[in-house]
C-alpha cells in the first residue's frame, strides 16, 4: 500500500463516519425544531476541509519521505487532536453536528473538554490539520490548508458565539467568562 493511500484512509476514512453521525444527529435536531444561523460558513467548510486533505495528499506524493521522526511526530499530533475532537463529540453526544443547530432549548456544554475551553472540537479539527500535514510532509498544501481552515473557524466561533448569546439563561456568558 502507498503512502498516498494510507494518508487517503486515514483523511477521509473516519471524515466518512463523522459525516455519517452528523448528519444522524443534524435530523434528529432539526426535528425537535434546531435552527441554523443564516451566516453559518458551513458551505465553504464543507468544501475546504476535504479539499485540505486532498491536497496535502497530493503534495505528498511528490515529496520523498519515509519512516522518520517528522512522520512520527505527525502522527502523534494527529492522533492526538482526534482524541481531542472525539472528546468533544462524545461529550455533545447527539447535539454534535458539522452545522451550527441550535435548537429551542439549548444546554451549553460545561463538562467534558468543555471545562477547560469553549471549542474543544475546533483545537481537534487544527491539530487533526496540522498533524496530517507534518505526517504527509506537506510544506506548502499543509501552510495554506491551516491557515485558511483558522480563519474559517473564526468565523464559524463568531456564528456560534451569537447564536449561544441570544438565547436567553446567562448561562454562556458565565462559562465564557470561565474559559
Amino acid at each position: 500500500m502507498t503512502i498516498a493511500a494510507v494518508l487517503f484512509a486515514l483523511a477521509f476514512g473516519p471524515m466518512l463516519l463523522e459525516a455519517r453521525l452528523s448528519s444522524h444527529n443534524e435530523r434528529a435536531l432539526r426535528a425537535r425544531g434546531a435552527v441554523e444561523p443564516a451566516t453559518d460558513v458551513f458551505r465553504w467548510m464543507q468544501v475546504v476541509y476535504p479539499a485540505a486533505f486532498a491536497a496535502m495528499i497530493a503534495e505528498s506524493s511528490f515529496r520523498p519521505h519515509g519512516r522518520d521522526g517528522v512522520l512520527a511526530a505527525g502522527i502523534a499530533t494527529f492522533t492526538a487532536a482526534k482524541a481531542i475532537k472525539y472528546w468533544a463529540i462524545g461529550t455533545l453526544g447527539p447535539r454534535w453536528t458539522f452545522r451550527v443547530l441550535v435548537p429551542p432549548k439549548p444546554v451549553l456544554a460545561t463538562d467534558g473538554p468543555y471545562r477547560f475551553v469553549r471549542h474543544p472540537n475546533y483545537i481537534g479539527v487544527m491539530g487533526e490539520l496540522a498533524g496530517f500535514a507534518v505526517m504527509a510532509h506537506a510544506v506548502y498544501a499543509g501552510v495554506a490548508s491551516v491557515l485558511m481552515f483558522a480563519w474559517l473557524i473564526a468565523r464559524r466561533i463568531r456564528v456560534e458565539e451569537r447564536a449561544l448569546r441570544i438565547h436567553p439563561g446567562g448561562t454562556h456568558r458565565d462559562h465564557a467568562a470561565r474559559t
